[in-house]
């Protein structure tokens, strides 16, 4: 009887004086593999493996070309799979894409061997995403990689009764050539016998289209050289020591190409900018891309821009996007009819939601439910592709799943529970919203005590980031508000954004929210909240968005109610912001009636008895000296108003008043510095700092910086300027102000020495 491969490697590994160790660090191959192949339980090792062992014991030709016939003889016999069993389908010749994808999974064929761990890659993501013509593709891609086989077995994982895994590890069995009277009746003898053939076999196995975990894990090998690769609408994150594949949606250039390879070069580059739209419309999925080329394949007559027309009527665009037996709606329809009825609510109802993402908490409102019943929702929609989460807590939709969602919602509930949703949403997210905004407005803060409202609200910063994450959400509401003629609450929400919007001056909608709240208390008939939101709208107007002229004509238009209506705080006010909207033109006209109206603001709130809207307007006044170039004067200014605001009789609420005394502070810093007294001016900035961060508002709290970094830059010190051009630069930034984050970059550019070649003569 000829020597077992086991019992020969054992021989002649005593014969060269080795210790197992000592074999396994000469020749590669594991400690472990080595003891399996000498105990007898693998028998019949790669032709790789018995090289590398042969080199390590320094064998002659013949003693190598013994142990090679026994690792041969060792080897099982391999009987003829059946024919045609589990044959990948056809792929399509105009794949395009996945690049990244393709080499990672060429990486992991090239990783597989017999002596590890066998390789398993899943790969997944939304309906229509790609997912089976990427696993088709790799196992033409990796052929050369897997003499012994590839292998598809599509597991039916959105069929209402999906493959069992005893049928799959049948159908497996027999597609590697056992035959059906030698399978085994027990599952667990069918996984076995399937891991068994698949440890000496260096094969692709794809099982497409996963329900679950539990029916993949049976099909796993545990060992050897072969290659499974699993795809599923659901991220299967139970299974263990998986590579995991999530798929994205295609580049807008890759979808470009796909539909250019599917109806051809000169037909895409007739409209490419036709090419550009449709791909657009179909979301980048692959599946409405192939759809939306397989339409216009078969109608030579149509134009790409002709079909985008069609694609662009968000009502029928999902409808549309079928070719024959191919559908987007009918895919995504397999996924909606897994879900669980919570999930199926949760999903339609979302369809109402104006923002791009959402959270948990929106979701409770809208579908009735806890927040932890709308958490697992959420989730249980994203494990099924319907959603995605941009980042924890939030969920958004595919723009095409969207569609889908909205016409599940019409189709399923009738027209007085959509209404009900949404004005559940609305009035939701307009109370929250008022809440939220009122932690930023002297005078309220923190929510009535007991308040609770699916949200956390315990300071400024959840209240903040709040505002900021729903404000699409919240705008939408509001827009809804107005619309229905609730014009007391829409003014009561805008009221309480007016101390907020300050902090997020960039966001970019304050022009509308004080737009709609001015209209609202015009159609209200409150004259005084009127010209109160109208001031607002002045400011948003200014500052916001740099319109100058409107910024004043619609201060002088609050100015002219307020004084109808003998309000002379108001009137204050109005030439206050006038003045700042002046200030815009920058030429000497504007900047002296800026001057004289900011001295009439200041009169009207002295009479008034409005110590914070006093030291608003005298600032104005130091600030309209210092324009006009009056800079004596506008320190001496500067110096008698930080006297009066230090002054503890001067009242006022504490932080609006530590403000000021901030700005005037800076006042008086600019003017030292345009006397060139640079130490002075650059003390009094360090000083304003101070003030201006008891109350933070980024573009004020830069510019001091900015101007601080200017001064340093004159005293020489030059870290130290670099270091307040730096902070300002990542407050402009936080703002998304790119223009002044710009001229800081300049600032910084000229702190950096310019180097020269050094040249010798």
């Amino acid at each position: 009887m000829a020597e077992s491969f086991g019992t020969m490697l054992r021989s002649l590994r005593h014969a060269a004086g080795l210790t197992i160790e000592e074999l396994s660090h000469a020749s590669g191959v594991s400690v472990r593999a080595i003891g399996d192949m000498e105990r007898g339980a693998s028998r019949g090792p790669q032709r790789r493996t018995v090289a590398a062992l042969a080199e390590a014991l320094h064998l002659d030709e013949p003693r190598q070309a013994a142990l090679s016939e026994a690792a041969r003889a060792g080897r099982p016999r391999q009987e003829a799979p059946a024919p045609g069993a589990c044959e990948p389908p056809r792929g399509v010749g105009d794949f395009t894409g996945r690049d990244r994808e393709l080499g990672l999974l060429y990486d992991l064929a090239t990783r597989t061997a017999e002596d590890t761990d066998a390789v398993v890659a899943a790969v997944s993501g939304t309906a229509g995403i790609g997912k089976t013509a990427l696993a088709v593709r790799a196992a033409g891609h990796l052929a050369e990689l897997f003499p012994d086989g590839r292998f598809y077995l599509d597991l039916r994982g959105m069929d209402p009764v999906p493959l069992d895994p005893g049928t799959a590890l049948s159908r497996l069995l027999n597609a590697l050539g056992v035959a059906e009277r030698r399978i085994p009746a027990d599952e667990d003898d069918r996984a076995g016998h399937y891991r068994a053939l698949l440890r000496g076999r260096r094969c692709l196995v794809i099982l497409d289209n996963a329900a679950h975990e539990a029916q993949v894990r049976p099909l796993l090998p545990a060992e050897g050289p072969a290659m499974t690769l699993v795809t599923s609408r659901r991220p299967l994150a139970g299974l263990e020591g998986v590579h995991q594949m999530p798929l994205a949606h295609l580049a807008a250039g890759e979808s470009a190409a796909l539909l250019r390879a599917i109806v051809g070069a000169e037909r895409a580059e007739a409209d490419p900018g036709g090419v550009a739209r449709v791909a657009d419309l179909c979301g980048n999925l692959p599946l409405a891309l192939r759809i939306a080329g397989n339409r216009l394949q078969s109608r030579p007559g149509w134009t790409v821009g002709q079909l985008a027309t069609r694609l662009g009527d968000e009502g029928r665009r999902v409808e549309s996007l079928a070719a024959g037996d191919l559908s987007v709606a009918a895919a995504f329809a397999l996924s909606y009819r897994q879900l669980s009825a919570s999930a199926r609510r949760s999903f339609r109802r979302l369809a109402l939601a104006a923002a791009p993402d959402f959270g948990a908490p929106m979701t409770a409102v809208l579908a009735e439910l806890g927040p932890d019943e709308a958490e697992d929702a959420l989730e249980e929609l994203v494990d099924l592709g319907l959603l995605q989460s941009p980042y924890p807590g939030r969920y958004r939709f595919h723009d095409l799943v969207r569609l889908f969602a909205r016409a599940r919602l019409s189709d399923e509930e009738p027209m007085t529970d959509q209404r009900q949703a949404r004005r559940r949403m609305d009035d939701w997210l307009l109370e929250v919203a008022t809440v939220a905004g009122r932690w930023f407005e002297p005078g309220f803060g923190a929510p009535p005590a007991g308040w609770s409202s699916l949200v956390e609200l315990d300071n400024a910063r959840q209240a903040q980031e709040w505002l900021q994450a729903e404000g699409t959400a919240w705008l939408a509401a509001l827009r809804q508000a107005a619309r229905v003629g609730e014009h007391a609450r829409v003014v009561e929400v805008a009221e309480s954004m007016h101390w907020f919007s300050d902090l997020w001056m960039h966001w970019g909608h304050w022009p509308e929210v004080f737009e709609l709240s001015s209209a609202a208390a015009h159609a209200a008939g409150d004259r005084a909240q009127e010209a109160v939101h109208l001031n607002y709208l002045s400011w948003a107007r200014t500052h916001c968005q740099g319109r100058y002229d409107e910024g004043e004509r619609t201060a002088l238009r609050a100015l002219e109610l307020a004084r109808e209506l003998g309000d002379v705080r108001q009137q204050g006010w109005a030439l206050t912001y006038a003045t700042w909207a002046l200030w815009g033109h920058d030429d000497r006209r504007s900047l002296e009636t800026g001057l004289d109206h900011a001295r009439r603001a200041a009169e009207c709130f002295r009479q008034a008895g409005d110590p914070e809207g006093y030291a608003q307007a005298m600032l104005s006044v130091g600030n309209g000296l210092r324009r006009l170039g009056r800079i004596e004067e506008a320190v001496q200014h500067g110096l008698d108003l930080l006297e009066r605001l230090r002054d503890p009789a001067f009242g006022g609420t504490p932080v609006i008043v530590a403000h000021a005394v901030g700005a005037a502070l800076d006042l008086l810093s600019d003017g030292y510095f345009a006397l060139g007294r640079w130490q002075e001016a650059a003390d009094h900035y360090r000083e304003a700092l101070v003030e201006l961060r008891k109350r933070p508002i980024n573009r004020a709290t830069a510019q001091t910086l900015t101007s601080l970094g200017r001064a340093l830059v004159e005293l020489g010190r030059r870290e130290e300027a670099r270091e307040a051009f730096q902070e300002a630069l990542e407050l402009y930034e936080a703002s998304a102000d790119a223009t002044r984050a710009a001229r800081v970059t300049a600032e910084l550019a000229r702190l950096t020495p310019v180097t020269t070649p050094h040249t010798t003569a």
